[in-house]
């Protein structure tokens, strides 16, 4: 067994992750590496964003462990922020091309709140099920589709999802599997009293773990 190995560097100006990973050959341009974004997510669990202005997360006292990380806005973006934790070396997709990532969706209005991940979602051999679509389709929310525009396959970025390009409505993907969780995320994004009180900038908030782990081209 081939050993895995994370290093990470963190500092104000530069993240590093340098990751060895198992070589494995996948067919039809399709890669699976389903374990590598549930151990650079865990690496990097303890970091703060830093985006402002964020309440749902308090500032780090001098003595963390863990310094702020600096998130750059994606281009022609609409206000997505993105820390890379892993850059990949496969192709990058278009418009049109069936996409496959791997995800932890958290929400910022409640410190982090995981509710969803595809990690929950098993085929019938237990194995953790990617999330697919097309890229373009309108169907996912904005801030996921421009993030992944601009991905390698094998890449692993952390973004920061504005409200204004996160859940507009309950049908929008990725949707949590769980009746409960997708209660709770909604109930918190479209709380009417907090929307009145002026706090909509924050409610809607999304962090993003992704990995782009294949695609497949359009006919």
């Amino acid at each position: 067994m081939k050993m895995m190995i994370i290093e990470c560097c963190v500092s104000r100006s530069t993240t590093r992750v340098c990751a060895t990973l198992p070589q494995t050959k996948y067919p039809c341009n399709i890669t699976r590496r389903p374990l590598s974004l549930s151990l650079i997510s865990t690496t990097f669990s303890a970091l703060i964003f830093s985006l402002t202005p964020q309440p749902s997360f308090s500032s780090p006292s001098s003595s963390s462990k863990f310094p702020i990380a600096d998130f750059s806005e994606l281009p022609n973006s609409g206000g997505v922020k993105a820390l890379e934790l892993l850059v990949g070396s496969g192709e990058v997709p278009e418009d049109g091309d069936q996409v496959e990532i791997h995800y932890y969706g958290r929400l910022a209005a409640k410190q982090g709140w995981r509710f969803d991940s595809t990690y929950d979602h098993k085929d019938e051999n237990g194995d953790p099920n990617p999330f697919v679509f097309v890229l373009g389709s309108g169907k996912v929310i904005s801030g996921i589709d421009v993030a992944v525009r601009s991905m390698k396959v094998g890449g692993i970025r952390r973004v920061i999802i504005p409200p204004s390009l996160g859940y507009q409505n309950t049908s929008q993907e990725p949707l949590p599997p769980n009746f409960f969780d997708r209660q709770r995320l909604f109930t918190t994004i479209f709380n009417p009293t907090r929307l009145a009180n002026g706090e909509g900038s924050t409610l809607g908030t999304l962090i993003f773990d992704i990995e782009l782990v294949g695609l497949r081209h359009h006919q």
